[in-house]
């Protein structure tokens, strides 16, 4: 697959042309889209068909493969911007990346897949699927693509409006978090082309104010034709990526911000002892350093 062509409004119906198109050179149109009674090939069941519904699984894959390597190319850019790479599949055992469950994009100091901690800069995991309804006609060997609506105009949840989406992400981060101390000053981003319910609102804010994602960005400006949806949240756990210019900022103000997580369970008597014995160090950066090493047990 080459390098994809990248719209400055980011995610867009075009991509998801170009995922059509390049999907249906190498597979027939019957592992892409559902058949209908009346014989038309639509990309997610309109919410007004009455017909036989069946499943169709043979897609996730291909947009899976598909949108992360978008999301790459995307990166890519910016990352060499800012003297770094951006990688595919990077795998890291002592934080948790392994072959079965590699980062879909890192943002890494070389350009090879298996990685070192300290090479890695930032992780991005992606969430994002098919958006739009689509009815693909055929003419001999030629397709054409018709959109027929926004995610409101059909039964499908895609990206980051599916639960189960939501809850893989949340928990591959935990064990990205947990896998090793390593981890902890390395920002987890998860990327989408959608918003998310309002039930997870409060949630993507706290894991933000945790410190154990960074945030869900959706890359999707437009995701709507018509109606409201969830723009940013209140603690920007969530927000939406209107053009590269404005995630090139995010992404350069998220590798400036000498952040670390840390959690942990003491009892008040112990967190005092550790902040006295913090206090104890000249600078501010040194206090923190040295309160991290005790909360981790040093």
């Amino acid at each position: 697959m080459g390098k994809m062509t990248i719209t400055d409004g980011v995610w867009a119906k075009e991509d998801e042309v170009n995922f059509f198109n390049t999907s249906l050179s190498v597979a027939p149109k019957g592992k892409l889209f559902y058949l209908t009674n009346d014989g038309r090939y639509l990309a997610y069941w309109p919410k007004n068909y009455r017909g036989t519904k069946t499943t169709l699984q043979s897609r996730n894959g291909r947009i899976g493969e598909y949108t992360e390597k978008w999301s790459k190319d995307l990166i890519e850019p910016i990352a060499r911007e800012l003297g770094f790479y951006a990688v595919n599949n990077v795998i890291c055992d002592e934080v948790g990346l392994s072959n079965d469950s590699p980062a879909d994009v890192a943002i890494c100091r070389n350009s090879n897949t298996r990685q070192r901690p300290e090479n890695i800069i930032a992780i991005f995991e992606v969430k994002m699927s098919i958006v739009w309804n689509w009815q693909c006609m055929q003419n001999g060997t030629t397709y054409q693509l018709q959109c027929l609506g926004d995610y409101n105009s059909h039964i499908g949840t895609p990206g980051l409006l599916r639960s189960d989406t939501m809850l893989k992400a949340i928990g591959k981060s935990v064990g990205i978090r947990t896998a090793s101390g390593r981890a902890s000053i390395i920002p987890i981003i998860i990327l989408g082309n959608t918003p998310i319910q309002e039930s997870y609102k409060t949630k993507v804010d706290n894991l933000k104010s945790y410190g154990i994602i960074q945030g869900f960005w959706s890359l999707n400006p437009h995701p709507l034709d018509n109606g409201n949806y969830i723009h940013n949240t209140d603690g920007f756990g969530f927000k939406t990526i209107s053009s590269i210019t404005e995630l090139r900022n995010n992404i350069a103000a998220l590798l400036n911000n000498n952040s670390t997580f840390f959690a942990g369970w003491k009892s008040k008597e112990d967190l005092g002892r550790m902040i006295e014995l913090a206090d104890s160090e000249i600078t501010y950066r040194l206090k923190a350093e040295r309160f991290l090493q005790l909360i981790n047990g040093g």
